[in-house]
């Protein structure tokens, strides 16, 4: 496995690429064809003190790509929260590819396959899997951006869906993660 450590912002010590190299070797137990490893260390000023040194962790995988990203107030306990995020990852990954191996997935649900709960090994893969749980419909009223601004601050939403004024299209306002305010609009 090569490990790649590199310091966006900040120096990285022979003690946190040591540390690194040593709690990576615990990936390797879910997959034997992982080819490279990057992790980038960053340090950000303009964050909060609690999350002002992150950790990515980008774990090339023979046809997957797994990345988990952490923020904290260390390299070592950003490097810690990311990889139990990528753990995670790849175990997922690692079932997957036991159950396509085996060929669960080719077979009906058996006897044996139901758990006592009455769920099928499927069925769990589907719950792991992000899905649709809510639908609302609702008619779209036309305004300018800077209204929709206002509208979206007095609902207290992360974004507003308005029809523009000024082109007659659909719109989508939405915060983004810096605090800013970013505008999709529908082109054609």
């Amino acid at each position: 496995m090569d490990v790649h450590v590199v310091g966006k912002h900040t120096e990285v010590d022979a003690g946190l690429r040591s540390l690194t190299q040593e709690k990576l070797d615990r990936i390797a137990k879910y997959a034997n064809d992982v080819r490279r490893v990057d992790v980038d260390y960053a340090e950000h000023a303009t964050r909060r003190a609690g999350d002002s040194h992150t950790c990515e962790i980008l774990v090339h995988v023979n046809h997957h790509l797994v990345k988990g990203t952490a923020a904290a107030t260390e390299h070592a306990v950003a490097l810690d929260l990311a990889l139990d995020k990528v753990e995670h990852q790849m175990r997922r990954l690692h079932e997957r590819r036991v159950r396509s191996r085996n060929g669960t997935r080719a077979r009906s649900a058996s006897a044996e396959e139901v758990s006592t709960n009455g769920s099928s090994a499927d069925d769990t893969d589907a719950a792991d899997s992000p899905r649709i749980v809510k639908t609302k419909a609702f008619d779209l009223k036309p305004m300018d951006p800077e209204e929709a601004v206002l509208q979206m601050e007095l609902l207290g939403h992360d974004f507003f869906m308005f029809l523009s004024t000024e082109n007659h299209r659909a719109a989508v306002l939405y915060r983004r993660r810096d605090g800013a305010l970013g505008l999709i609009e529908v082109a054609g």
